[in-house]
């Protein structure tokens, strides 16, 4: 169950982390902070990240194999980042209408893929 709750963290994380870093864009386009100074806007963005920060690090205490969790820090790294590109992917072609999917990009998930694979391989 470790396993499974880190990952669903990961994935709580990477949604709050995905809208911090691109959401105001989005919320710009919108027309909803278009007069925000810059400080404001990096305020905005840090409070959401804060609520990135409190499921990524439970994620990472829970998934941990030194804390009784079954991934290694190389693996829990690489489900990161693969967790990291599916939630920007489906954020981005979502919210931003021009944004499409090209093939590279399904070439580079992929490869990500591979990447899992080999990061698991014993």
């Amino acid at each position: 169950m470790k396993g499974i709750y880190t990952i669903l963290l990961l994935i709580v994380s990477n949604v709050f982390m995905t809208f911090a870093w691109y959401g105001h864009l989005k919320l710009q386009e919108m027309k909803v902070i278009a007069h925000w100074p810059l400080f404001a806007v990096i305020l905005f963005s840090w409070s959401v990240a804060l609520l990135e920060y409190t499921c990524q690090v439970p994620a990472n205490r829970i998934g941990f194999v030194g804390n009784g969790g079954p991934f290694s820090l190389m693996q829990l790294k690489v489900i990161q980042e693969v967790v990291t590109l599916i939630v920007f992917t489906l954020f981005s072609t979502l919210a931003f209408k021009g944004e499409t999917l090209q093939w590279n990009h399904l070439a580079a998930f992929v490869c990500l893929v591979g990447a899992v694979y080999f990061v698991f391989m014993k």
